[in-house]
């Protein structure tokens, strides 16, 4: 299921009308994920490596993973303790395949960079052990849609653009129990973000 050009170009359009409240963990990801005591968890898509910080600080032992090597060199030197690889979120090096993680956070913005949203699930699933889980915080496919004065300008039935039931569907088909989705708004009463929460 590959995508158009599309869903990256739409990302780009709206993270550039909106700031980023921050690049550590959003709040409602902290809450959920609670205390992470001895629990491995591989970080897709760590960026500067804030978010993967803080979930070493809720207990987690992490190995954070991200495609730009200058960015995990940053990431490295300033924390030690955690676990940086060079990596694509749909194509992890073979020693994160071998179902050892208990969790796997993909966080906002991984999914409509990836080439190929199945085989980031395959991945995934190759990454977590038995009875395993995913939470994935994303932006919502309907926000990439609309812009700042709800003007559609992109079409969320496209051809190639992944909407939520594609996703929650890629995620079933490889495998995983979806046991929880939840919404949250964003600008001008539409949705903003998603939260999923699913099992191995």
């Amino acid at each position: 299921m590959e995508p158009t050009d599309v869903n990256r170009r739409a990302f780009d359009d709206l993270h550039r009308r909106r700031r980023h409240s921050g690049a550590g963990l959003p709040p409602i990801v902290k809450a959920t994920l609670g205390d992470l005591t001895e629990r491995r968890v591989l970080h897709l898509h760590s960026a500067g490596g804030e978010a993967s910080a803080e979930l070493a600080e809720q207990g987690a032992v992490v190995t954070a993973v991200d495609p730009s090597e200058a960015a995990l060199d940053a990431a490295r030197e300033q924390w030690p303790k955690i676990l940086w690889i060079q990596g694509d979120a749909e194509r992890l090096p073979a020693e994160l395949r071998r179902g050892r993680f208990d969790l796997v956070y993909s966080p906002e913005g991984t999914l409509w960079q990836l080439d190929d949203l199945d085989a980031w699930a395959a991945n995934v699933v190759a990454a977590l052990q038995p009875r395993g889980e995913l939470l994935v915080y994303e932006t919502h496919p309907v926000a990439l849609c609309v812009d700042g004065l709800q003007r559609w300008h992109y079409d969320y039935f496209a051809e190639g653009f992944w909407r939520l039931g594609r996703i929650v569907t890629v995620l079933i088909r490889a495998g995983f129990r979806i046991e929880a989705l939840e919404e949250y708004p964003g600008e001008r009463r539409l949705p903003g973000t998603f939260l999923l929460y699913a099992r191995r």
